[in-house]
């Protein structure tokens, strides 16, 4: 039985963006019908909130789009890089702080930036997980500001709609770069989903079939 691809999004608290990230990847792998290939965690860089639930503003986010959600907050810990696949930092400053934890190139090379996942911009692979190589956006990705999916801790509701936005965008070109590495003899046929997310939990959903092989 091929072990399945994990992946963890990492903010700074897992309270906001990170367990955004997490409730809308798992919408997009089940839309896809790869949610029994790829299992979706999320943490934070601090412990400040561990135990906590998510924000309510994000949580508010999540309902308005029709995204499913249960999180308790928990803190990132180095003796997971040996069994995640790929870590997806939420801004430039998670990215320079997990790399620096990572105990080896290879634990450091799991390390992207959501953002550098833009539809259609992952183009290479970095390094090797336990389910084959682990996508990376090209050379050099994450290292501007410009990529940073912003927090909005401190700010109002709106930010919490953009960050939402953001993060869509993003988990398009995470779910087609993730696709790619899975074993072609099990992998569902995977689309990156041409309709709003928020129809889509009011409109029926037609059934996947799989490939034939």
């Amino acid at each position: 039985m091929t072990a399945p691809f994990r992946i963890c999004f990492v903010c700074t608290g897992n309270i906001c963006r990170s367990p955004m990230a997490e409730s809308v990847f798992r919408a997009r792998l089940t839309e896809a019908g790869l949610d029994g290939l790829v299992e979706v965690d999320s943490a934070g860089t601090g412990g400040w909130h561990e135990g906590d639930g998510a924000d309510p503003r994000t949580v508010a986010v999540l309902r308005a789009g029709g995204y499913e959600h249960a999180h308790t907050a928990r803190q990132f810990q180095v003796s997971w890089f040996d069994h995640l696949d790929l870590v997806i930092a939420l801004d430039s400053g998670h990215l320079h702080e997990l790399r620096r934890l990572a105990p080896t190139a290879r634990d450091a090379a799991k390390v992207q930036l959501l953002r550098a996942y833009g539809t259609g911009t992952a183009t290479g692979a970095v390094a090797g997980g336990a389910s084959g190589p682990v996508p990376g956006p090209g050379p050099s990705p994450g290292l501007s500001d410009d990529l940073d999916v912003p927090d909005p801790y401190y700010g109002g509701f709106e930010g919490f709609e953009e960050c939402l936005e953001m993060v869509e965008t993003a988990s398009d070109g995470l779910l087609a770069a993730i696709s790619a590495t899975l074993p072609a003899r099990t992998v569902v046929t995977a689309r990156v989903p041409d309709h709003d997310h928020r129809r889509a939990a009011q409109e029926p959903q037609q059934p996947q079939e799989e490939e034939s092989v």
